[in-house]
């Protein structure tokens, strides 16, 4: 077991992620100060024990931190009711409200009704509809705007703060009440997908995508339950259907207007071709097999010892995929030289495989390539006229010695 006096190497990937992280206050969970001439013995035993001791909190998860920063940078909005500010306002609203049947969501599958040949027949069985009562609809929305207008309350006395940070007391609840709120604006939502799935059937319009029109409407349906006001009276589904409506309007006038600038139908022909990238990963795999058998086979007149080195630092001679090829200084311990030496034994190594694939695989001449180190540059084919050599890159060499590693 690791002392804890130790210190702990931090990565970069971890000093980025903690430079990002939402900040929490420690400095709130310290006792209050003392009024001058007096100390109450809690106070007492609290400044006794260790700093340390003070200050241990449970840690947010980097999740949870990157979700406190986004509820914190923009403040939350509710819709605010004479009932959240009475007494015992929790009990009444949670604890006092009726139990409501939650949705079941396993019949929604909107694009494969519109697919099926049966979609005009097929129905939602009554036994998993959800239809909610007026009452019903009122206690929904009454929790779920009391768990954002505890949101918004904490929120502000966050920013009250010297520091605008949350204490870890803090951080806890406005993650609670935020998860409590999202869970039941869920459920609202759920017991309402009935509704979006047949207003898109019955106003089906020929320019727009069945699937598009159904998307619009739920975020339509999520707009509307956060803007609805249950203490008006009306019924949810009067206020959803005028908003759901006002969205499939949009959608087809955003995508007429799209048509009118691009009066052009969808044509597979205009889309990209990745037949350049199939091309170059086709060539690549060829390659890497050719540089392989140049290797095994030793075309290329390689020596004991660059065979040796090739083998070891492309993983070659490998014959599972768990063993990892050698780094220089490893080769260089079974060769019995530096691995400055082996990095240039692998330098001319793969000039000479480099050479003979560009003649067996590209169909080169030899008078058409540069010289090897100490040999005699070849005559040309004709005088005065210089030939430029299309040979490959020694870092597309490595690539094709790994991929023919993995072959």
């Amino acid at each position: 077991m690791k002392q804890l006096g130790e210190k702990r190497s931090v990565g970069p990937l971890e000093q980025v992620r903690r430079r990002n992280r939402a900040g929490v206050s420690v400095a709130a969970t310290a006792p209050e100060a003392p009024k001058p001439g007096k100390r109450p013995a809690k106070a007492m035993d609290a400044l006794s024990k260790p700093a340390s001791k003070a200050v241990v909190r449970k840690r947010l998860s980097t999740e949870d931190e990157r979700l406190l920063a986004t509820i914190l940078s923009v403040e939350q909005d509710f819709i605010d009711s004479p009932v959240f500010y009475e007494e015992g306002a929790f009990g009444k609203i949670y604890d006092e409200a009726p139990d409501i049947q939650k949705p079941d969501t396993t019949w929604y599958h909107p694009v494969m009704d519109d697919l099926s040949s049966t979609s005009r027949t097929r129905t939602v069985k009554s036994a998993q509809q959800v239809i909610l009562t007026g009452a019903e609809e009122r206690v929904l929305f009454h929790q779920f705007n009391y768990a954002r207008y505890r949101v918004w309350k904490l929120q502000q006395d966050v920013w009250t703060r010297a520091s605008r940070l949350p204490s870890p007391e803090q951080a806890d609840e406005i993650l609670r009440w935020h998860r409590k709120s999202e869970r039941i604006r869920e459920q609202i939502a759920e017991t309402n997908l009935a509704l979006v799935l047949a207003m898109a059937k019955r106003t089906r319009m020929s320019e727009v995508d069945f699937a598009d029109l159904v998307s619009e409407g739920n975020m339509a349906l999520l707009r509307a339950v956060d803007k609805f006001d249950a203490g008006r009276g009306y019924k949810f589904s009067t206020y959803a259907c005028r908003a759901i409506l006002k969205a499939f309007s949009r959608q087809g006038m955003k995508l007429s207007k799209y048509r009118q600038r691009f009066p052009t139908d969808f044509d597979p022909k205009l889309e990209k071709s990745n037949f350049l990238e199939t091309k170059r990963f086709t060539f690549e795999k060829d390659a890497a097999e050719e540089v392989k058998r140049i290797v095994m086979e030793n075309r290329a007149e390689l020596t004991d010892v660059e065979r040796t080195v090739i083998e070891h630092r492309f993983g070659l001679e490998h014959k599972t995929d768990d063993e990892k090829p050698m780094t220089l200084e490893q080769v260089g311990q079974i060769i019995g030289v530096t691995k400055e030496r082996v990095r240039q034994i692998q330098n001319k190594a793969m000039e000479k495989i480099k050479r003979q694939l560009e003649i067996n695989f590209l169909g080169m001449k030899p008078t058409e390539l540069p010289p090897l180190d100490g040999e005699q540059p070849a005559a040309s084919g004709a005088e005065g006229v210089s030939v430029t050599p299309l040979s490959l890159q020694a870092a597309e060499l490595k690539y094709a010695l790994m991929q023919g590693s993995q072959n």
